[in-house]
């Protein structure tokens, strides 16, 4: 599994020209799911989101969690970071899960950060739209 997080000072994502998720200051997550991904991964990647320590202390030091800032991640899903280029120029994603376990993978992955934190989402496998102001910038790169 993987996900690129990004820290942000307000996201959106749009599907079909209507907004579907919001959020203010916290996390942009794109996941991407690889398909030897399973449960465990799942709750290996819930984790470490919710641990990153990327938010200013009061120091200006990263050194703070999504939980610790009270933030909210707006979490995409995102088969694409399993593009392989290494053949050529155009991606293989041969790496990345199909999508009947994607999705599994990805609600587990949703449902236990909404335990823990304000939660939003795209629309999985639609095409999206995601606008956000970027607060660093900080991208952080997670793999389990």
């Amino acid at each position: 599994m993987r996900a690129v997080c990004q820290r942000v000072s307000n996201a959106k994502v749009n599907v079909s020209n209507e907004v579907v998720g919001t959020i203010g200051h916290g996390l942009v997550v794109f996941l991407g799911i690889h398909k030897e991904d399973d449960q465990k991964s799942a709750l290996k990647m819930a984790d470490k989101i919710s641990k990153l320590r990327i938010f200013d202390d009061p120091d200006g030091k990263m050194n703070l969690s999504i939980q610790d800032v009270k933030g909210e991640i707006l979490l995409i899903s995102q088969f694409t970071l399993y593009g392989n280029t290494k053949g050529g120029n155009r991606p293989s994603f041969t790496e990345a899960a199909l999508p009947d376990q994607a999705r599994v993978l990805y609600e587990m992955v949703r449902d236990l950060l909404i335990r823990k934190h304000v939660v939003e989402t795209g629309v999985f496998q639609a095409h999206m739209r995601i606008d956000a102001a970027n607060d660093g910038p900080v991208t952080i790169i997670l793999d389990t």
